[in-house]
């Protein structure tokens, strides 16, 4: 007999088969016992003699049986097998399974969201989490799919590189074999795929791990998230919001076939207007805000290049200057407003986008600088001392032999998943994530280092 998933127990009336799986129920009946077992693509009833009284819910165990067709009247149409049932012959317990300390035959929203993640590979058993993780696992492979149909080449990018200020706090890593110095994880992929049009791929993508030691929400899990990273060459601002609107409305068509894309083409919506209307930048244009199965995209574009601020309120600024980016440092004026750099740097618009879903923010962009002099003129807006402009010598360097004019955007998955799926929070969406205290609770990390390896880096805790 060759194992097989639930799901295809179906198809496979009047043959013997092999299920492996979890106990997700017991009812005893005396001569008979009624066992629910699950597995990732479903539960099955199995119909079982003596040996499966033994049975506890939790039990992951493998089962050999008969498929049968149940009579008509005991059709049970809430799942997926309901048409079938399997005549257990032989059980074996693989693993026995203590009483659980949460259950996990509810959607979970009743139950504290600290004892959830401390037991998360027990929350991960309930059906909606499943559910969840197994959306973002075809989400991610249509992606993947559609890009490479549009040549795009998938390239990987390195974890440990460079702190550099760019807006947001880094986690920092020792460098044992150079004391005293630090990679930093990375807040994005920004400079390594700018490198990349600069080294002629044209088209690239990757879906990114990013890091930011920002405090959580809602919508944002605390310090690591993945992000669709999409680069092009040659093209237009509206290149790139072409090809992102085909690529989300047919992901919703094929995956999503119960949602419905309240307007199409997606609005494009200017900043000022967007803020004069609605008070945000992320306005939620649903017609009826309580259809989870509404989706309303939009674009906000023609943002302000700089916001007026001093760069203390910018993570590494100097404190010097009266702009900060309103996106990042790397975002293009308007052709039309390059002039403005020197004479009226806030009547500057940028070549930034943001995509907006039903009032969050899902994805952002820009078609980037690519001209020296002009990222240089950025720098000093910005108020970077000489010693921050040398960080980012490799990208002038770079851009010193040849660069092709290009642009980006980089979609948040977990962020799109919470607004697709409807969720209450974006952690629903998310394997392991942290608690909203920065713990992954799961592993009860960060931890203590021990002292040895904390001298071998030549760390001292004070």
């Amino acid at each position: 007999m060759k194992k097989i998933f639930i799901k295809d127990t179906t198809t496979k009336i009047g043959e013997e088969v092999e299920l492996y799986g979890w106990v997700d129920s017991k009812r005893d009946h005396k001569k008979i016992v009624f066992i629910d077992l699950r597995d990732r693509t479903g539960i099955v009833q199995i119909v079982g003699g003596e040996e499966f009284k033994a049975l506890s819910p939790e039990d992951v165990v493998c089962v050999s049986g008969l498929v049968k067709a149940r009579p008509e009247k005991l059709v049970n149409p809430k799942i997926k097998t309901g048409s079938i049932e399997v005549e257990g012959k032989k059980v074996v317990i693989l693993s026995k399974a203590q009483n659980i300390p949460i259950p996990i035959n509810t959607d979970g929203y009743e139950i504290d969201e600290e004892s959830r993640l401390k037991y998360r590979y027990l929350d991960i058993r309930r059906e909606r989490m499943t559910r969840n993780l197994v959306m973002r696992s075809r989400v991610l492979h249509f992606i993947r799919n559609h890009l490479t149909n549009l040549d795009f080449l998938e390239v990987e990018t390195p974890m440990l590189t460079k702190t550099t200020p760019e807006g947001a706090r880094d986690f920092l890593v020792p460098a044992r074999l150079q004391k005293g110095k630090f990679y930093a994880l990375p807040q994005s992929p920004q400079q390594y795929k700018q490198l990349l049009m600069v080294a002629g791929i044209e088209r690239y993508f990757q879906i990114a791990r990013c890091f930011r030691d920002e405090d959580p929400r809602a919508d944002r899990a605390y310090g690591e998230f993945t992000q669709l990273d999409l680069e092009m060459s040659f093209v237009t601002q509206g290149d790139i919001l072409q090809l992102t609107e085909e690529m989300f409305t047919k992901l919703v068509t094929e995956l999503f076939p119960e949602k419905h894309i309240a307007q199409t083409p997606w609005p494009r919506l200017s900043h000022r207007e967007v803020m004069e209307k609605y008070g945000t930048d992320k306005p939620d244009l649903r017609t009826d805000k309580h259809d989870k199965n509404e989706l309303a995209f939009s674009w906000t574009v023609d943002f302000p290049l700089f916001t007026e601020q001093s760069s203390e309120d910018f993570y590494h600024g100097s404190g010097k200057a009266k702009f900060a980016p309103s996106h990042h440092m790397f975002t293009a004026p308007h052709p039309d407003d390059v002039s403005l750099l020197s004479t009226n740097p806030m009547k500057v618009r940028g070549l930034q986008h943001d995509l907006v879903l039903n009032g969050y923010e899902v994805g952002g962009g820009s078609i980037r600088i690519h001209d020296p002099a002009v990222q240089t003129k950025i720098f000093e807006l910005i108020g970077f001392t000489d010693e921050q402009k040398q960080q980012f010598n490799h990208m002038l360097t770079a851009f010193s032999y040849g660069v092709p004019p290009h642009g980006g955007i980089a979609p948040g998955i977990d962020r799109l998943l919470f607004a697709l799926l409807g969720e209450t929070s974006v952690r629903e969406v998310i394997a392991f994530p942290a608690t909203s205290g920065g713990k992954t609770a799961v592993m009860d990390a960060p931890s203590l280092a021990p002292e040895g390896q904390l001298r071998e880096l030549s760390i001292k805790v004070l």
